[in-house]
């Protein structure tokens, strides 16, 4: 059996992090200008990766494409056209190294995402384990005024507390 200031913890451990994910859709839906769902942020994150992966490949097929030509005016030995293919050939390298930070871009944000996805579903059986019931009462308890310290981020404003509201649409 977990201990009673244990439990209280972890509650509010998981009221902020409902919080939080609850500040991060406003913040997200702003940017939609939307109310869209945290899953359709996700999935909006998720698109943008699989887009730019499309765009790079076709970047990198034609810059191979490019050196193929590049490659084929090398064999003129005019000093003018291989001056100018060396200049090509510097700036497809250039492209091939954006293409690869690219690459990387996308990874990251594919661990985000994952990450994210994660986080909300964990997060969402904590909350059906302990009801939107104590969850709300915790909520209040922790935006009211107290005079002992918080446990972890002190009082918080008005409108940056959870609220009520921010509990029902998870039940909603």
């Amino acid at each position: 059996m977990i201990a009673p200031e244990e439990e209280r913890m972890l509650k509010t451990l998981l009221v902020e992090m409902f919080g939080n994910i609850s500040s991060m859709r406003r913040e997200l839906a702003a940017l939609q200008g939307d109310k869209g769902s945290f899953a359709s942020m996700t999935d909006t994150l998720d698109a943008i990766v699989e887009n730019t992966e499309v765009a790079g490949n076709t970047i990198l097929e034609s810059m191979e494409s490019i050196s193929a030509s590049v490659g084929k005016l090398q064999g003129v030995k005019d000093p003018t056209t291989v001056a100018v293919c060396d200049e090509i050939v510097d700036s497809t390298n250039k492209v091939f190294e954006a293409c690869a930070f690219q690459d990387l871009t996308g990874q990251r944000i594919t661990r985000v995402v994952k990450s994210l996805k994660f986080m909300e579903e964990h997060i969402n059986r904590l909350v059906r384990i302990w009801g939107k019931d104590e969850l709300a009462r915790m909520a209040a308890e922790l935006a009211a005024p107290s005079t002992a310290p918080s446990l972890l981020n002190g009082p918080q404003r008005t409108g940056v507390a959870i609220s009520q509201d921010d509990i029902d649409k998870l039940f909603g």
